[in-house]
Parts: C-alpha cells; sequence; structure tokens
C-alpha cells in the first residue's frame, strides 16, 4: 500500500523519501556524527524533514536507544507540527500495536502516533511468502 500511495505522489512531482526505522535513524545519528560531511549527508536530515512524504518502513525493528529515540520524536514532531514551514506527510508501517508503540516508544511519541495518525490494520496473507511459492 505504501509503494502504490508513493508511485502516485511521485507522478504528480511530490517528493518521497522510503526508508526502514533501523536505516533512517541509523542514517540520521551517523551523519550527525560525522565531522565532514558530504553535500549528500548534509541534505539528507533537511530532506527527511521536508520531503512531502516521508515512509518509515517497519517501525519496531530497529535497536533503540537514547539518541535514536530522540531523533524519532523530532522526526515525528516535525512533520506534525510543520516546523519545516510546509504541509508534510507521514506513512509509518508496523507489526506493533498501539499499545506495544506506547511501550516501546513512550508516551511522548506514542501520544502523537495515537493522536496525529489515522491508524489502518491490515490482514491477510504475506504477499512476499504468497509470491515465494510462485
Amino acid at each position: 500500500m505504501s509503494n502504490c500511495i508513493a508511485n502516485e505522489l511521485l507522478k504528480k512531482g511530490k517528493t518521497v523519501l522510503y526508508q526502514t526505522a533501523p536505516v533512517l535513524l541509523e542514517t540520521i545519528i551517523n551523519d550527525k556524527m560525522t565531522k565532514n560531511k558530504t553535500k549528500m549527508q548534509r541534505d539528507f536530515y533537511k530532506n527527511v524533514l521536508e520531503c512531502d512524504l516521508l515512509i518509515i518502513d517497519d517501525l519496531g525493528t530497529e535497536f533503540l536507544n537514547s539518541m535514536l529515540l530522540s531523533e524519532l520524536f523530532i522526526i515525528i514532531n516535525t512533520r506534525i507540527l510543520n516546523l519545516n514551514s510546509k504541509v508534510t506527510k507521514t506513512i509509518i508501517s508496523t507489526n506493533l500495536s498501539i499499545e506495544e508503540i506506547f511501550k516501546k516508544y513512550e508516551e511522548r511519541i506514542g501520544s502523537r502516533i495515537a493522536g496525529f495518525y489515522d491508524i489502518y490494520y491490515f490482514f491477510g496473507d504475506d504477499l512476499r511468502i504468497k509470491n515465494k511459492g510462485r
């Protein structure tokens, strides 16, 4: 579903960033720790905050520490409050229940996800496994 939404927005000229939670957060931390950043590293964080659509895939699969938790909060909060001076949307996919999100990510992140995001549950066969049998 996220891929379909991303493709339609790309066709309309919108900017879309699609990344798994572990890679997204680790990239941000690594870039922040690098002293002599490349232009791509300098632009990455700005793009995370300002792209028209950010898709964070597989939230809950990352190894959390206080730095990653802080970065996740900044990303979600900035995009919700439009602190980047433009309307931005975010899709978060996860296998976690809302209760598990509150436990794993604390009140600040859990309340923002529960309060500002529409939550949809998808059920059915895993298409990766189903298509493998073809």
